[in-house]
């Protein structure tokens, strides 16, 4: 297994009264940011572009090929220059992340959260985290209260079924706890630490922001999908029995 690379079991069935897994490698991250870095270049295009970040903490001790998340979205490092480092973007990572929003995208000079993969024998503190972004929120507020501030995002309509109150969920990356819940918007509580080191603290109103759900929650409801089809597909009626030959 190559740097960050986590072990995933797959069940694929039972077999002669075994059952039978197939081992996946995959990259995740906790949500816990260790590192930030600066936008010193960015060139987009339709189907494409690249990023050049500033990241004298973490860029001498990454290599070319290695994974890391900007801003939560998981990125592959295809060159490293005088603690800078550089990432190819798909025309996909554009379109379904802060690289390509319109308005309050992503630009040069802005500060990023990194988070490099998760390693064996590296504390799990905040949840999993796939760098798989799924939309792009909107910034609607950060209201400071006594040492702390609350932080609201207005998540897209799509996106809402995975906002669970007390559940977790990723922006920019960062693993963030839903405190309140309501109209579309999710607020969470920010302590000093985390406004220090992150790039919360730049944010304002109307600024795009990553959001990734909790996979957990993504398993269940295809679980729950698939069980549904299931059964619909096992009802008893006159069409099937006819085509089985009653």
């Amino acid at each position: 297994m190559g740097f960050g690379t986590s072990v995933v079991l797959s069940a694929l069935g039972v077999n002669c009264g075994k059952l039978e897994f197939e081992v996946i490698e995959a990259i995740m991250f906790t949500g816990i940011i260790e590192h930030q870095g600066k936008i010193e270049a960015l060139q987009l295009t339709r189907d494409g572009g690249r990023v050049t970040i500033h990241a004298p903490s973490v860029a001498p001790s990454l290599v070319v090929s290695n994974s890391i998340a900007v801003n939560g979205c998981c990125l592959t490092v295809v060159d490293l220059h005088n603690s800078r480092l550089s990432a190819d973007l798909s025309g996909e990572t554009i379109s379904k992340t802060s690289f390509g929003a319109k308005g309050g995208e992503l630009c040069v000079g802005m500060r990023v959260n990194l988070e490099q993969p998760l390693t064996a024998g590296k504390e799990f503190g905040g949840h999993f985290v796939l760098g798989h972004v799924d939309t792009v929120g909107r910034v609607t507020h950060l209201t400071p209260e006594g040492e702390n501030w609350w932080y609201g995002v207005r998540v897209p309509e799509e996106f809402a079924r995975y906002i669970v109150p007390k559940g977790s969920l990723a922006i920019d990356g960062i693993s963030l706890t839903v405190a309140r819940w309501q109209n579309n918007i999710a607020e969470v509580a920010i302590i000093p630490y985390t406004y220090e080191h992150s790039n919360i603290r730049d944010r304002k109103s109307g600024d795009a922001v990553n959001l990734e759900g909790d996979v957990l929650g993504k398993y269940v409801e295809r679980y729950l999908e698939e069980r549904k089809a299931s059964v619909a597909g096992g009802e008893l009626t006159i069409e099937r029995l006819v085509q089985q030959g009653f």
